[in-house]
């Protein structure tokens, strides 16, 4: 991720000069940036300088919080690519929120008070991954139980047939194991 982030610094002025940039993350993770989108995927791309203050305290808190829950920073950091693309305020179509895009109802239940603080964010998205896996005893079904809910994997006996959870699911795993 710091990789990709000294990339774009190199590339400011160029990309600066050039006028509007566009950006979409396609469903294995892979990045696209063009001048001229070709499709409504595409959203300018903001060219600010990165905060890389907040990126070596967002990896302290994966750190820890991975360690505390036993869950591996790895598989959190793919997540947060998949769910946010490592955007604190990030809002989904659906009303998740925050880096690990977390359902209004399930921040209730967590005691999540504030989505877009990265740190209380990346907290109860792992608290809530390590109950899923206490759970479900499956790291698919978690993945899928954290994406769909889990009375939706409990009815469907697995993985539902919903087409956006399948493709997060295979998207995660894609990105988790790639990085091992």
């Amino acid at each position: 991720m710091l990789g990709f982030l000294a990339c774009l610094c190199t590339a400011l002025p160029v990309a600066l000069a050039a006028g509007t940039i566009y950006h979409y993350q396609d469903e294995a993770g892979v990045h696209h940036f063009t001048d001229l989108p070709t499709s409504d995927k595409f959203r300018p791309f903001s060219m600010l300088v990165p905060d890389l203050k907040g990126c070596a305290k967002l990896d302290k808190s994966i750190e820890l919080y991975s360690r505390k829950y036993g869950i591996d920073p790895v598989l959190i950091r793919a997540m947060i690519q998949v769910e946010s693309g490592f955007e604190p305020r990030a809002v989904s179509h659906a009303g998740a929120q925050g880096l690990m895009q977390i359902m209004p109802g399930t921040q209730s239940y967590l005691g999540l008070e504030d989505p877009f603080d990265p740190d209380a964010n990346v907290e109860a998205g792992i608290r809530y991954l390590s109950s899923l896996l206490e759970r479900f005893h499956s790291l698919e079904l978690a993945l899928a139980a954290y994406n769909a809910g889990p009375s939706r994997v409990e009815r469907a006996g697995g993985i539902p047939h919903f087409k956006e959870t399948r493709e997060y699911v295979q998207r995660v795993l894609n990105i988790y194991l790639g990085a091992q």
